[in-house]
């Protein structure tokens, strides 16, 4: 297991769960200095990333790229998988599509997570599902060409009602190429599963992203969960990917930082 930080570039996100914001030249020393392996960026959109500054800043610091997430298309533009409106849900999946273009040289994953959007108004579940998995189709056959994964990020009952818990997302994405796994947010799980550990053994190869926070979205170690039980979870099931802390700058951001980092050393010591 390797560990990983996330840095938001969007600056309507402020607030939200990052742990370093804005300044990706600045994020990525400090990442590199505490001993993190990679970072994972939360841009505005694909066009708004200057990856020659990335790729450089990622050499200089030794640091890979883990993943993109796509929450700017939500944030900024309110574009989802499954609106009622055909032509956001098209504007919606070229946005991931041109992420997922952005991600493969950099050997990167790409995230689903805001932009899978809900049932709500005249969009029945039933066809939220639908558009869901019509997208997904699309989206894993892109993700296969361009060699990326994509992961689904099973959000908490108060961002979507589709997919909560990990039984509910391991048949639906079992289809799709082996392109599509899932991300497995601690955070979220804390809401909705009966036990994170137990969730995570019955999501087994298809867990193909960690995110990093305790119950009350605080850096790990600031709250209740058992990570000890979490870790061993992980262990049972032979990941070896990113964790990757996305919670709350709480005190603040290099704080964050190191009680994050510190808490995954002392569950995996190996690092």
């Amino acid at each position: 297991m390797k560990p990983a930080v996330t840095v938001s570039l969007v600056p309507e996100a402020r607030g939200g769960p990052f742990i370093f914001w804005d300044d990706l030249a600045g994020a990525c020393k400090k990442a590199s200095d505490l001993g993190y392996a990679a970072i994972e960026v939360f841009p505005p959109a694909p066009s708004a990333l200057n990856t020659t500054e990335l790729r450089k800043l990622l050499s200089e610091h030794h640091l890979a790229l883990a993943t993109l997430g796509t929450g700017g298309g939500w944030i900024r533009q309110k574009l989802t998988l499954t609106s009622s409106d055909q032509t956001v849900r098209e504007r919606a999946l070229s946005f991931i599509k041109e992420m997922i273009d952005v991600a493969a040289p950099f050997g990167a994953a790409v995230i689903l997570g805001s932009m899978q959007g809900r049932a709500e108004g005249t969009v029945s579940r039933s066809d939220a599902l639908n558009y869901l998995g019509e997208a997904l189709t699309a989206l894993a056959d892109h993700a296969h060409q361009q060699k990326v994964t994509l992961l689904y990020e099973h959000l908490n009952r108060y961002e979507t009602n589709l997919l909560n818990r990990i039984e509910d997302v391991v048949p639906f994405i079992k289809p799709f190429s082996g392109r599509v796994k899932i991300l497995a947010d601690l955070f979220h799980m804390s809401i909705e599963e009966a036990s994170i550990p137990d969730a995570i053994r019955a999501g087994g190869d298809l867990i193909g992203h960690i995110h990093f926070a305790d119950s009350n979205r605080r850096p790990a170690g600031l709250g209740h969960t058992d990570f000890e039980a979490i870790f061993r979870s992980l262990s049972d099931i032979n990941y070896t990917g990113y964790v990757s802390a996305e919670a709350f700058p709480y005190p603040d951001s290099d704080s964050a930082a190191r009680q994050t980092i510190k808490t995954f050393r002392k569950l995996h010591p190996q690092r």
